[in-house]
């Protein structure tokens, strides 16, 4: 291509987060990892990514001066990785609804100032494996309603489904979060050997290179405009290279 793309990625000092700001800049892309501005390792992030080839943007989450930095910046892509645990959100000192509060209201300010650009970004957001309408539970409640507002936010999107995203290198130990993926890639092998390789393919949990690479592929991939994508769709070898898959629309042809 002859201008390289510009991503930016929110949330890219979590686990998944840095292994997509990685990705991108291993591809290519000129990419810009927002580090919050009173993070105590804002130097060592720095450090990160300058060696990754990767800026960083340390910038408040506030409509006005996110949207003078997104409109400097021009993104053709804005990948959303925002979540918290109520671990952390205790460490913050935040209250009440922390999913609404983080995974949702974030979600959406960056969504609001992306509509105000004169270029649209694609907007690729990152959610979990079993959100639904009717989704039990305040995280996957949250998730719903962010998906929401990127759906009917008239950007060209991209929403993914990961199963548990777990692996080495986490800033803090998630012991739950191992049981579950060994329970569930347990249950993912005799799926597998009973000839169900989908439920295998969509409930085996997957770790944060693997999900880098599904969605840094989705992302500049034309069939996956406005669609959501299940978790088989984003592994190594990915469902979204099929012939079968049409796009809805090639109105980023001209951004891969």
């Amino acid at each position: 291509m002859a201008t390289p793309p510009t991503a930016f990625v929110a949330g890219a000092t979590g686990y998944l987060g840095r292994a997509l700001v990685y990705e991108l800049a291993q591809r290519g892309a000129r990419t810009v990892a927002h580090v919050r501005p009173d993070s105590s390792r804002s130097g060592q992030w720095k450090e990160r990514f300058d060696a990754a080839g990767a800026e960083i943007l340390a910038l408040a989450w506030e409509h006005e001066p996110l949207l003078a930095a997104l409109r400097q910046l021009r993104p053709t892509h804005v990948f959303c990785t925002i979540g918290t645990t109520r671990k952390s959100a205790r460490v913050e000192g935040l209250q009440g609804s922390i999913y609404e509060e983080v995974d949702f209201g974030l979600t959406r300010l960056l969504v609001a100032a992306c509509t105000e650009l004169e270029h649209p970004p694609r907007f690729v957001y990152v959610s979990s494996l079993g959100t639904r309408e009717n989704s039990r539970g305040a995280y996957l409640r949250a998730r719903w309603r962010a998906e929401e507002a990127v759906r009917t936010s008239g950007l060209p999107y991209t929403i993914a489904r990961p199963p548990i995203i777990t692996g080495p290198g986490r800033d803090e130990p998630r012991p739950l979060e191992r049981v579950g993926a060994a329970v569930m890639n347990a249950l993912s092998r005799v799926g597998g050997l009973l000839g169900a390789q989908r439920f295998a393919a969509r409930y085996r949990a997957t770790d944060a290179e693997e999900l880098a690479y599904g969605l840094v592929h989705a992302a500049f991939n034309y069939t996956t405009i406005d669609r959501v994508l299940e978790a088989e769709e984003l592994r190594y070898r990915t469902a979204n290279d099929r012939e079968y898959y049409l796009p809805k629309s090639r109105r980023d042809a001209d951004r891969h």
